[in-house]
Protein backbone atom coordinates (compact mmCIF):
# COMPACT_ATOMS: atom_id res chain seq x y z
CA UNK A 1 0.00 0.00 0.00
CA UNK A 2 0.78 3.64 -1.28
CA UNK A 3 1.91 5.04 2.51
CA UNK A 4 1.28 8.58 1.10
CA UNK A 5 -2.22 7.59 0.53
CA UNK A 6 -4.19 8.79 3.83
CA UNK A 7 -1.66 12.41 3.43
CA UNK A 8 -3.35 12.19 0.20
CA UNK A 9 -6.79 12.00 1.13
CA UNK A 10 -6.23 14.83 3.61
CA UNK A 11 -4.85 16.79 1.21
CA UNK A 12 -7.97 16.73 -1.07
CA UNK A 13 -10.48 17.26 1.75
CA UNK A 14 -8.73 20.05 3.36
CA UNK A 15 -8.52 21.54 -0.35
CA UNK A 16 -12.38 21.21 -0.30
CA UNK A 17 -12.59 22.63 2.94
CA UNK A 18 -10.97 25.95 1.96
CA UNK A 19 -13.12 25.92 -1.22
CA UNK A 20 -16.24 25.55 0.52
CA UNK A 21 -15.65 27.78 3.20
CA UNK A 22 -14.59 30.33 0.77
CA UNK A 23 -17.79 30.12 -1.39
CA UNK A 24 -20.28 29.95 1.63
CA UNK A 25 -18.31 32.73 3.76
CA UNK A 26 -18.72 35.14 0.20
CA UNK A 27 -22.15 34.51 -0.41
CA UNK A 28 -23.33 35.12 3.29
CA UNK A 29 -21.74 38.40 3.34
CA UNK A 30 -23.27 39.30 0.23
CA UNK A 31 -26.84 37.75 1.91
CA UNK A 32 -26.75 39.90 4.97
CA UNK A 33 -24.73 42.67 3.87
CA UNK A 34 -28.36 44.88 4.67
CA UNK A 35 -30.77 44.83 7.20
CA UNK A 36 -33.44 44.22 4.30
CA UNK A 37 -31.94 41.71 2.41
CA UNK A 38 -31.02 39.26 5.64
CA UNK A 39 -34.43 39.73 6.64
CA UNK A 40 -35.53 38.16 3.06
CA UNK A 41 -32.68 35.62 3.31
CA UNK A 42 -34.57 34.50 6.75
CA UNK A 43 -37.90 34.36 5.28
CA UNK A 44 -37.32 31.97 2.71
CA UNK A 45 -35.06 30.21 5.03
CA UNK A 46 -38.10 29.92 7.99
CA UNK A 47 -40.65 28.48 5.12
CA UNK A 48 -38.25 26.05 4.07
CA UNK A 49 -37.68 25.11 7.46
CA UNK A 50 -41.70 24.55 7.76
CA UNK A 51 -41.86 22.53 4.67
CA UNK A 52 -39.45 20.10 5.74
CA UNK A 53 -40.94 19.95 9.44
CA UNK A 54 -44.08 19.06 7.43
CA UNK A 55 -42.45 16.73 5.14
CA UNK A 56 -40.70 14.65 7.73
CA UNK A 57 -42.54 14.82 10.28
CA UNK A 58 -42.99 10.88 10.96
CA UNK A 59 -39.05 10.48 11.27
CA UNK A 60 -39.73 13.42 13.81
CA UNK A 61 -41.78 11.65 15.83
CA UNK A 62 -40.08 8.35 15.58
CA UNK A 63 -38.67 7.04 18.68
CA UNK A 64 -35.34 5.97 16.48
CA UNK A 65 -35.11 8.55 13.91
CA UNK A 66 -36.35 11.65 15.40
CA UNK A 67 -32.98 12.80 16.98
CA UNK A 68 -31.46 12.65 13.46
CA UNK A 69 -33.78 13.86 11.57
CA UNK A 70 -33.27 16.85 14.57
CA UNK A 71 -29.86 16.94 13.59
CA UNK A 72 -30.84 17.16 9.65
CA UNK A 73 -33.37 19.45 9.68
CA UNK A 74 -31.59 21.87 12.00
CA UNK A 75 -27.23 21.38 11.62
CA UNK A 76 -27.74 19.85 7.89
CA UNK A 77 -30.33 21.21 5.39
CA UNK A 78 -32.25 23.46 7.68
CA UNK A 79 -32.01 27.61 8.34
CA UNK A 80 -29.77 27.74 10.72
CA UNK A 81 -26.71 30.29 9.99
CA UNK A 82 -23.72 28.29 10.09
CA UNK A 83 -21.68 31.12 10.21
CA UNK A 84 -19.77 30.41 13.47
CA UNK A 85 -19.27 26.83 12.84
CA UNK A 86 -17.37 28.21 9.31
CA UNK A 87 -15.26 30.51 11.00
CA UNK A 88 -14.20 28.15 13.70
CA UNK A 89 -13.11 25.72 11.34
CA UNK A 90 -11.14 28.01 9.04
CA UNK A 91 -9.77 29.69 12.35
CA UNK A 92 -8.17 26.14 13.55
CA UNK A 93 -8.03 24.03 9.69
CA UNK A 94 -4.27 23.44 9.90
CA UNK A 95 -4.82 21.88 13.75
CA UNK A 96 -8.12 19.77 12.34
CA UNK A 97 -5.74 18.95 9.98
CA UNK A 98 -3.16 17.60 12.20
CA UNK A 99 -5.80 15.70 14.32
CA UNK A 100 -8.44 14.52 12.82
CA UNK A 101 -8.59 11.66 10.43
CA UNK A 102 -9.47 12.09 6.72
CA UNK A 103 -12.77 10.41 7.20
CA UNK A 104 -13.74 13.41 9.70
CA UNK A 105 -12.16 15.94 7.39
CA UNK A 106 -14.67 14.69 4.52
CA UNK A 107 -17.77 14.81 6.96
CA UNK A 108 -16.95 18.17 7.93
CA UNK A 109 -16.00 19.75 4.38
CA UNK A 110 -19.55 17.74 2.87
CA UNK A 111 -21.54 19.56 5.49
CA UNK A 112 -19.75 22.51 4.28
CA UNK A 113 -20.57 22.02 0.68
CA UNK A 114 -23.64 21.19 1.67
CA UNK A 115 -24.01 24.84 3.62
CA UNK A 116 -22.34 26.65 0.50
CA UNK A 117 -24.90 25.20 -2.24
CA UNK A 118 -28.11 25.83 -0.10
CA UNK A 119 -26.59 29.28 0.51
CA UNK A 120 -25.97 29.71 -3.74
CA UNK A 121 -29.39 28.33 -4.70
CA UNK A 122 -31.14 30.53 -1.16
CA UNK A 123 -29.35 33.76 -3.07
CA UNK A 124 -30.84 32.89 -6.44
CA UNK A 125 -34.68 32.23 -4.93
CA UNK A 126 -34.68 35.61 -3.03
CA UNK A 127 -33.86 37.42 -6.15
CA UNK A 128 -36.87 35.96 -8.08
CA UNK A 129 -39.08 35.75 -4.93
CA UNK A 130 -38.28 39.87 -4.78
CA UNK A 131 -38.91 39.95 -8.52
CA UNK A 132 -42.34 38.33 -8.00
CA UNK A 133 -43.47 40.52 -5.28
CA UNK A 134 -44.20 36.98 -3.12
CA UNK A 135 -40.83 37.54 -0.76
CA UNK A 136 -43.22 38.53 2.21
CA UNK A 137 -46.22 35.80 1.20
CA UNK A 138 -44.34 32.52 0.22
CA UNK A 139 -46.21 30.07 0.14
CA UNK A 140 -46.90 26.32 -2.29
CA UNK A 141 -47.54 28.05 -5.43
CA UNK A 142 -44.90 31.33 -4.68
CA UNK A 143 -42.44 28.63 -3.62
CA UNK A 144 -43.46 26.32 -6.96
CA UNK A 145 -43.09 28.99 -9.43
CA UNK A 146 -40.19 30.52 -8.10
CA UNK A 147 -38.17 27.07 -8.45
CA UNK A 148 -39.36 26.51 -11.45
CA UNK A 149 -38.00 29.63 -12.61
CA UNK A 150 -34.69 29.37 -11.10
CA UNK A 151 -34.11 26.49 -12.03
CA UNK A 152 -30.52 25.28 -12.20
CA UNK A 153 -31.20 21.46 -11.71
CA UNK A 154 -27.84 20.33 -11.55
CA UNK A 155 -27.27 21.80 -8.71
CA UNK A 156 -30.56 20.78 -6.96
CA UNK A 157 -29.81 16.80 -8.33
CA UNK A 158 -25.92 17.59 -6.32
CA UNK A 159 -27.78 18.88 -3.29
CA UNK A 160 -29.56 15.90 -2.55
CA UNK A 161 -26.33 13.63 -3.50
CA UNK A 162 -24.65 15.49 -0.94
CA UNK A 163 -27.32 15.35 1.89
CA UNK A 164 -26.83 11.43 1.36
CA UNK A 165 -23.68 11.25 0.71
CA UNK A 166 -22.84 13.60 4.30
CA UNK A 167 -25.18 10.90 6.20
CA UNK A 168 -23.44 7.80 5.08
CA UNK A 169 -19.88 9.79 5.88
CA UNK A 170 -21.37 10.53 9.72
CA UNK A 171 -22.76 6.80 10.19
CA UNK A 172 -19.65 5.86 9.65
CA UNK A 173 -17.51 8.25 11.49
CA UNK A 174 -20.17 7.68 14.29
CA UNK A 175 -19.09 4.21 14.64
CA UNK A 176 -15.60 5.34 15.58
CA UNK A 177 -15.62 4.88 19.34
CA UNK A 178 -12.21 6.39 19.80
CA UNK A 179 -13.90 10.10 18.03
CA UNK A 180 -16.83 9.53 20.05
CA UNK A 181 -14.68 9.48 23.69
CA UNK A 182 -12.76 12.35 22.12
CA UNK A 183 -16.14 14.68 21.46
CA UNK A 184 -16.96 13.86 25.12
CA UNK A 185 -13.96 14.99 26.16
CA UNK A 186 -13.30 17.78 24.14
CA UNK A 187 -16.47 19.59 25.22
CA UNK A 188 -15.94 21.81 28.10
CA UNK A 189 -11.98 23.00 26.39
CA UNK A 190 -13.87 23.32 23.02
CA UNK A 191 -16.03 26.38 24.76
CA UNK A 192 -13.54 27.90 26.36
CA UNK A 193 -11.69 27.79 23.08
CA UNK A 194 -14.60 29.69 21.02
CA UNK A 195 -14.91 26.09 19.28
CA UNK A 196 -18.80 25.87 20.37
CA UNK A 197 -20.56 25.44 17.21
CA UNK A 198 -17.75 23.43 15.57
CA UNK A 199 -18.01 20.88 18.80
CA UNK A 200 -21.92 20.75 18.86
CA UNK A 201 -22.46 19.79 15.25
CA UNK A 202 -20.27 17.08 15.63
CA UNK A 203 -21.10 15.83 18.90
CA UNK A 204 -25.12 15.92 17.90
CA UNK A 205 -24.64 14.17 14.67
CA UNK A 206 -22.03 11.75 16.31
CA UNK A 207 -25.27 11.06 19.23
CA UNK A 208 -27.96 11.32 16.80
CA UNK A 209 -26.33 8.57 14.65
CA UNK A 210 -25.00 6.27 17.20
CA UNK A 211 -28.67 6.09 18.74
CA UNK A 212 -30.24 5.47 15.12
CA UNK A 213 -28.30 2.45 14.03
CA UNK A 214 -28.13 1.67 10.38
CA UNK A 215 -28.76 4.47 9.14
CA UNK A 216 -29.76 3.11 5.21
CA UNK A 217 -33.57 3.38 6.13
CA UNK A 218 -33.42 7.05 7.16
CA UNK A 219 -31.00 8.10 4.40
CA UNK A 220 -33.42 6.17 2.04
CA UNK A 221 -36.17 8.40 3.47
CA UNK A 222 -35.35 11.59 2.88
CA UNK A 223 -33.34 10.68 -0.81
CA UNK A 224 -36.62 9.59 -1.55
CA UNK A 225 -38.68 12.44 -0.44
CA UNK A 226 -36.47 15.31 -2.18
CA UNK A 227 -35.91 13.06 -5.29
CA UNK A 228 -39.86 12.77 -5.77
CA UNK A 229 -40.12 16.67 -4.72
CA UNK A 230 -37.41 17.41 -7.60
CA UNK A 231 -38.85 15.19 -10.14
CA UNK A 232 -42.37 16.89 -9.50
CA UNK A 233 -40.54 20.77 -9.14
CA UNK A 234 -39.46 20.09 -12.86
CA UNK A 235 -42.05 18.66 -14.60
CA UNK A 236 -45.97 19.99 -14.73
CA UNK A 237 -47.15 18.74 -11.37
CA UNK A 238 -49.66 21.01 -10.20
CA UNK A 239 -49.32 20.29 -6.54
CA UNK A 240 -45.54 18.94 -6.23
CA UNK A 241 -45.70 18.77 -2.73
CA UNK A 242 -48.70 16.79 -2.42
CA UNK A 243 -47.71 13.19 -2.70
Amino acid sequence: MDDSQPDDEKQRWTEALRRHLKTAKALRQQANQAPAAARKRLLLREWQAARLARSYAGLLASERFGQAAQFFLSDLYGPKDFSSRDEEVERILPLLVSLLPASALQTIALAIEVDALTEQLDAAMVVELERAGTIDCIDEDAYTATYRQVGRRPERERQIVLIRTTGEALERLAKNSLLTTLLKLMRAPAQLAGLGDLHAFLASGFAAFRRMGNAREFLDCIESTERKLFQNMFSDVAKPFAF
